[in-house]
């Protein structure tokens, strides 16, 4: 089969990848559809030391798997995980000691023909989903896990800060609270996609110091750090969404006199990201900017390195 291969930074297009054969309780999945994420591009820069297929955002169908989801479209969780270490059996199955990781750690990913999976990571995909916006899932669960973490009250003042693909569906779902909230970035032309829904937007120039309940960074760089960090009050909450590359540097100091809540925020509830998408109440379409065919993934790569872009999707077929 196809797949686009990452060893030592470096991206092939393979074309001779054997087809995975699942181990007993996974399941076949023959992708349709998978998105190029952030993180995908920061390992290509070396955010982690992986090799094999990239890729953890997809739709799929089941071809060898539980007769309730063969020739099913279905979504996956991408942490599989081992349910005897003292994570999983503590109800905390994405720090699983000893889990794989789609496309990320030791697991071969979504951006192949085929791919294998535990059966009990994988959602069927409601009817009335098109596979293009059901390739949002995994993103949009992880802007929901903000949710889980932190209780958001109507009257907090809420700061997002990006306004790329992470940060278009971190503000769409926290909208969604009906929390004040204020979305920051660079470029109008992606603000604007938050605006037709109502949301109030602005450049970093808009943001007063210590004046919002919680901030969210969802620009992976030590600007986005700081904006975020100087908008809190005392005793305010930091939500990190972005893996960094590189290291960050940061004023401890002030974090511990004004008592800030620091929050590393990743893997989310896949559930209701399907329920979300099914009753269309975020808008994800507008945020694919193109598709490639998977033989074009180099060029799929290329383009969703460019400035300004931002969901890029491969089709497999």
């Amino acid at each position: 089969m196809q797949g686009i291969w990452l060893e030592n930074n470096q991206l092939q297009l393979r074309t001779n990848i054997p087809i995975p054969e699942p181990p007993p309780g996974e399941a076949l999945v023959r992708v349709l559809c998978a998105g190029v994420c952030n993180t995908d591009l920061e390992l290509k820069r070396g955010y982690y030391p992986y090799t094999g297929i990239l890729g953890h955002e997809f739709v799929g169908v089941v071809e060898q798997g539980p007769q309730h989801l063969v020739n099913q479209r279905v979504v996956g969780e991408i942490n599989a995980v081992c349910g005897q270490c003292r994570f999983c059996r503590s109800g905390q199955p994405t720090h699983c000691e000893n889990r794989t990781v789609l496309g990320i750690v030791n697991r071969n990913g979504a951006f192949a023909e085929y791919l294998c999976l535990p059966i009990q990571n994988l959602h069927p995909v409601p009817e009335n989903i098109p596979t293009e916006v059901a390739t949002f899932t995994e993103p949009l669960a992880a802007a929901l896990e903000i949710q889980q973490q932190v209780q958001l009250r109507p009257d907090d003042r809420v700061l997002v800060i990006g306004d790329g693909k992470l940060g278009q569906l971190v503000a769409q779902t926290l909208a969604l609270t009906g929390c004040d909230l204020l979305v920051v970035g660079r470029h109008q032309d992606k603000l604007a996609h938050l605006e037709a829904r109502g949301i109030k937007t602005g450049f970093a120039d808009t943001v007063t110091d210590r004046a919002f309940d919680i901030s969210v960074e969802c620009t992976g760089n030590s600007e986005g750090f700081a904006l975020a960090h100087r908008a809190l009050r005392p005793r305010g909450t930091l939500v990190l969404k972005s893996t960094y590359a590189g290291k960050l540097s940061l004023d401890a100091s002030s974090l511990v006199v004004d008592e800030i809540t620091l929050i590393g925020s990743r893997c989310g509830p896949f559930a209701p990201a399907l329920e979300l998408l099914a009753q269309e109440k975020v808008d994800v379409k507008s945020l694919i900017n193109a598709c490639y065919p998977l033989a074009d993934g180099l060029a799929a790569f290329e383009r969703a390195q460019t400035k300004g872009v931002l969901k890029v999707l491969l089709e497999m077929s």
